[in-house]
């Protein structure tokens, strides 16, 4: 009698998950001023654009900002984008790179040898990373309030609410960025120029009604969009541009979509490395 394997369950899954964050976030601790430098590194890019802002306000405020936007507090407004963005990068590096220093490491092909799906591998390096980037926001928005009078006045768990499914969404991103990553086997200028294009797009740092016509067409074509402008809307009263309910479905929509098309993508491109042998190339 031949003994046949059965799929792993979904506590086996969970189980490499959690086994996988749980080195990731070892190896982080070996080096703590790292977790200072993420803290530091965003409010150290801010601050030019607070002292900026203070130069070409008037005495009730940025109103020029406010006409775009829907609030004077400009710097709220851009630490709650610098906050989300946070987490797009965390995600493209969490999974694109990880195959990388894998293949590089030469342990990919090993690793994958386990009886373990490979999503599974690509999520798992992502939790240590998401749970670090959640406390390092909230420590780096103490600081904003302290600094730069970061505050909001809507609701917290709604825009936490809100949050979740564009969160997950990224994931069908970083899906179809790993798969190629396993195609082209270089990760650092892909993963950099696409996160930068995919934050900034997405209104990270400003309103996105303030730019061209065919650029803001683009902007508006990414669901991405309409995450960053309606946790904005909810946290702090700002001008969406979609009434929100509208914004949250098309977010769902999103999320459902992309993480079908990136688990899609990923697996045949995966498949197709396997038969050519270039797993382990780099």
């Amino acid at each position: 009698m031949t003994a046949t394997l059965s799929a792993p369950s979904w506590r086996s899954n969970l189980r490499a998950m959690t086994a996988i964050a749980r080195k990731d976030f070892i190896q982080y601790l070996r080096y703590p001023m790292n977790a200072v430098f993420n803290v530091l590194q965003p409010l150290i890019w801010l601050t030019p654009v607070y002292f900026l802002g203070k130069t070409f306000a008037s005495p009730v405020g940025n109103v020029g900002f406010a006409g775009y936007s829907g609030t004077t507090d400009y710097m709220s407004f851009i630490l709650i984008g610098t906050v989300l963005a946070n987490f797009i990068t965390t995600v493209f590096w969490g999974m694109g790179y990880s195959l990388k220093t894998e293949m590089d490491a030469g342990v990919l092909e090993s690793n994958w040898a386990a009886p373990v799906p490979r999503p599974v591998f690509l999520v798992g390096r992502t939790l240590a990373s998401i749970t670090i980037t959640a406390a390092m926001s909230v420590v780096m928005l103490i600081l904003g309030a302290w600094l730069f009078g970061f505050h909001v006045s809507g609701n917290v768990l709604a825009a936490l609410g809100v949050a979740v499914p564009m969160l997950i969404a990224l994931y069908g991103f970083g899906f179809a960025f790993a798969a190629l990553v396993l195609l082209m086997r270089d990760a650092n200028t892909m993963i950099d120029v696409s996160n930068f294009l995919v934050t900034l797009l997405s209104g990270s740092q400003f309103p996105v009604t303030v730019l061209p016509t065919l650029v803001l067409l683009v902007s508006l074509a990414l669901p991405l969009t309409y995450g960053f402008d309606a946790v904005r809307g909810l946290l702090l009263g700002t001008n969406t541009l979609l009434p929100i309910p509208v914004e949250v479905l098309l977010l769902i929509v999103f999320m459902v979509v992309m993480v079908w098309v990136g688990l899609v993508v990923f697996r045949r491109v995966e498949r197709r490395c396997r038969v050519l042998g270039t797993l382990n190339m780099h």
